[in-house]
């Protein structure tokens, strides 16, 4: 009996949360799509805006499942309280901890879908889309487009001046320090690539060394150079934090503190989107406290007048918490995880005060 119900709780929140989070997925990418038409130029059109924001809505999904899981939780619960069927559930013998663990099912489901989009298909998607506009806002699509940067290798500093999608740098300089962070040397190559091993092809190379005794310049047709920057460290440390994976976030936090660089910003958001994913499951558990109070007579415009009440004010204290966080030098997993304890504490003391 009790699967019975199990499936009846999972079939009405999901059902509910589904069609909460297409009405807001498309409100968010109308929003995004008239944003990026004030952005057309060049090779830059609409169609490419319209593939653009269709490339953005899996991340923006990911974004909104703790609002939307609570909204559609309130909504689904809310229309099965008003018609008595939660009253029936418990007059079978189930309790409002059997009811609990039974939605909280609902929001596990909710928390492996999120998870996967998030790290399997947001942020390759949400990259692709960023390059994909930047070159035809650029009006270059035959490889010379790209960005330069700064990266740090050890004693070595890289300075490139075109990074691409493919890898392709151009003019590349190299600046090596010694122990004591002493000049030792620096190099120029006209062209710079990445090939498969992820060993670094400088062309046209010329090295400037700085000895006790004089200057010394080598200078080499080809040099092929292992650099501790590869490919997927490169792409991270010209990435959005959002185009990253957590694995991505991962990797590329263990780089930056290998190099005592600040990575604050990266650490932050890894430990928000944990912390956001794991409150989706939080947000079914929250959403049948309140059907057992006043909105199990109220209408669907009070549920979701809630929801949306309690959703915004999670998203905004999270969205601020993270970014004081970087600003004051707080600790980040600490900023990123407590609204999420909070709203645990809160649908806990919710749930004791059901009858």
């Amino acid at each position: 009996m009790n699967t019975i119900f199990g499936q009846y709780l999972l079939r009405a929140i999901l059902t509910s949360t589904a069609l909460v989070l297409v009405v807001l997925l498309a409100l968010a990418g109308l929003i995004e799509f008239i944003a990026q038409l004030e952005d057309i130029r060049n090779d830059y059109d609409t169609p490419q805006a319209i593939l653009y924001t269709a490339l953005r809505l899996p991340g923006l999904a990911f974004e909104m499942l703790p609002v939307s899981a609570l909204i559609g939780s309130l909504l689904g619960l809310g229309a099965l309280a008003a018609k008595s069927e939660i009253v029936v559930m418990r007059s079978a013998g189930l309790s409002v901890r059997g009811l609990a663990g039974m939605v909280a099912w609902a929001g596990l489901v909710m928390l492996v879908v999120a998870a996967l989009v998030g790290e399997f298909i947001g942020p390759p998607l949400d990259y692709y889309a960023r390059n994909m506009r930047a070159e035809a806002r650029s009006g270059q699509a035959d490889g010379r487009f790209g960005n330069e940067t700064w990266v740090k290798d050890g004693p070595v500093y890289l300075h490139l001046q075109r990074v691409n999608p493919e890898f392709e740098f151009g003019s590349l300089y190299v600046f090596r320090f010694d122990a004591e962070n002493r000049l030792d040397a620096i190099a120029k190559a006209e062209n710079a690539g990445i090939d498969g091993d992820d060993n670094w092809r400088l062309e046209n190379f010329r090295e400037t060394q700085f000895r006790d005794d004089g200057v010394q310049v080598i200078t080499r047709p080809v040099a092929i150079e292992s650099f501790g920057v590869n490919t997927e460290m490169l792409g991270s440390a010209m990435a959005r934090t959002s185009s990253l994976s957590a694995r991505g976030l991962v990797s590329f936090i263990g780089y930056l503190e290998r190099n005592n660089l600040d990575a604050r910003a990266y650490t932050t958001e890894l430990w928000y989107r944990i912390a956001r994913t794991v409150s989706i499951m939080i947000m079914p558990v929250l959403a049948l406290a309140f059907v057992f109070g006043s909105l199990r007579s109220g209408g669907a415009g009070s549920r979701l007048v809630i929801g949306v009440v309690i959703g915004l004010a999670y998203y905004l204290a999270s969205e601020t918490l993270a970014n004081s966080g970087q600003v004051f030098n707080l600790n980040p997993a600490l900023v990123a995880w407590l609204p999420t304890i909070v709203l645990l504490v809160v649908t806990m003391l919710a749930l004791t005060r059901v009858r």
